[in-house]
């Protein structure tokens, strides 16, 4: 499969330009609401329903778990890269930047203590306390320049980037 460049496009720049355009005049159409619902389907096996898209998850077998899928903080990293590849896709393209490439490696610490019980999470993060992501980006006809402030531009406004890095107001309440 050949990589596909932004110089192709591939992706409609005239409906982001148009959204672009349509919060400029009304910041407020940006302000947008997505929703998720999940299900458990037996075992640590669960499914996440997103819009038309089922994403299925499951713990590795040392964690008791059937490795039929990702677990859920594997998909964390994944949504990350991904959110960084469609970041760095749309700027290129929007800069005229030619991509040929986008390979993004993850990676993150997390300690199981907490989620195990073994620790409190006062003790212990049950989370992760470090990502790192590795990028590289192919564009021989940008300059260093360009290229590092497309960088800078991607990770400030990453979305995925901001919810791990900014604390987050999360609200989970109990219905029966």
């Amino acid at each position: 499969m050949t990589t596909p460049s932004t110089n192709e496009k591939n992706f409609d720049q005239d409906a982001l330009l148009g959204l672009i355009n349509a919060i400029k005049e009304d910041p407020e159409v940006g302000k947008t609401v997505w929703k998720a619902s999940t299900q458990w389907l037996g075992g640590f096996r669960s499914q996440a329903q997103i819009r038309d898209f089922t994403i299925g998850m499951d713990e590795p077998t040392a964690l008791g778990g059937s490795d039929t899928g990702p677990n859920m903080v594997e998909v964390v990293l994944g949504a990350y890269g991904c959110c960084l590849t469609t970041g760095y896709a749309a700027n290129a393209a929007l800069r005229g930047i030619d991509l040929e490439d986008i390979q993004i490696d993850l990676e993150g610490d997390l300690d199981l203590n907490a989620f195990l019980g073994l620790q409190t999470p006062q003790q212990c993060c049950p989370g992760y306390t470090n990502v790192r992501a590795t990028v590289k980006l192919k564009a021989p006809d940008a300059t260093p320049e360009q290229i590092a402030e497309l960088h800078e531009a991607v990770k400030a406004t990453s979305p995925v980037g901001a919810i791990l890095g900014r604390p987050v107001e999360v609200m989970t309440e109990l219905h029966n």
